[in-house]
């Protein structure tokens, strides 16, 4: 191991690593419990994380920060991806019920909890700024991808126009946009606001991580290993191997290349479970393949950072 991989597992991994621990601990120890967990949650979704976004972009400079290239890569590759995925879920996964989750989890990262705590800590502002437009853009594609795979396959359907009302009133969406003109015409916030948003900012990933470590459900696991393991594989190593060559023969090599690595890398969205339950799907197989990318995620992650590092590529 390089000696800038070791430095990146201590400090990228480990602090993502221990909080998610402490998470489950914190839980099991009876000093959080689910209402906790349900309403930091929301907290970070609705006004922390919103507020991150927006200070880290305002802030960065607009030709770091939107990176047209990146964008495009995100969107091109993921789409690409999916419909290979879906190829391949469809003749491998009989059981119809088990299709739509398996596909979603292979491929819908938790890039605005995990994926941005690597960036962030790897990268700093510049990193989180460029981040968190790529982490916008493709968040809309993610949920629009999802909503169709498993309305194609489970009993229950979603409409795509009430899941396009969801994107447009998404705070982080609404927080990326707003956002934007600030880092482009440059201009300043209050004094008194900015130190504001910048509280809301620095509680967003410990809180986070902490509530998503409490969350993974590792007693409720589902039977169908065959099902995990194609989901898990495809979200932590097919997904991003994929991503990354895509990002790399369209030229992007030091901090772009490592983002799209760092985000798509990351393990399955916990919003994946609660839209496989509300659409009345295999919920357990949902959890499970959450709980196991998680745990799978962190190594692949210092392995793949590794690699590309020896590579001069980062």
């Amino acid at each position: 191991m390089q000696a800038s991989t070791f430095d990146f597992a201590i400090t990228v991994i480990g602090p993502v690593l221990v909080l998610l621990i402490m998470g489950n601990v914190l839980l099991r120890a009876k000093l959080i419990n689910d209402e906790f967990v349900a309403t930091g949650s929301k907290l970070v979704f609705t006004v922390a994380l919103p507020a991150l976004l927006f200070i880290s972009i305002s802030q960065a400079d607009f030709s770091k920060a939107a990176n047209p290239v990146l964008i495009i890569t995100g969107l091109t590759g993921t789409l690409g991806y999916f419909l290979l995925l879906m190829l391949a879920s469809h003749l491998m996964v009989p059981n119809r019920q088990a299709t739509g989750v398996v596909t979603q989890g292979g491929f819908r990262a938790n890039m605005g909890i995990i994926g941005l705590a690597y960036c962030a800590q790897t990268y700093g502002n510049d990193g989180l700024a460029a981040a968190s437009v790529y982490l916008g853009m493709v968040t809309i594609l993610f949920n629009v991808l999802s909503v169709f795979i498993l309305n194609f396959y489970q009993e229950g359907k979603r409409s795509l126009t009430s899941q396009i009302e969801g994107i447009l009133k998404n705070p982080l969406i609404i927080a990326i946009v707003i956002a934007l003109p600030f880092s482009y015409f440059d201009w300043q916030l209050p004094v008194l606001l900015t130190t504001t948003g910048e509280y809301f900012a620095q509680l967003t990933l410990p809180l986070a991580l902490l509530c998503t470590g409490a969350s993974l459900q590792f007693r409720s696991f589902s039977a169908d290993w065959f099902n995990i393991s194609l989901s898990s594989l495809s979200k932590c190593v097919f997904y991003p191997a994929v991503m990354v060559g895509v990002a790399y023969a369209a030229g992007l090599r030091g901090m772009p290349l490592g983002i799209v690595l760092l985000m798509t890398i990351a393990p399955t969205a916990a919003a994946s479970y609660v839209m496989v339950r509300t659409l009345g799907g295999d919920y357990r197989l949902a959890a499970s393949i959450i709980a196991i990318t998680t745990v799978l995620s962190l190594p692949l992650t210092i392995a793949a950072f590794d690699f590309l590092s020896g590579q001069g590529l980062l």
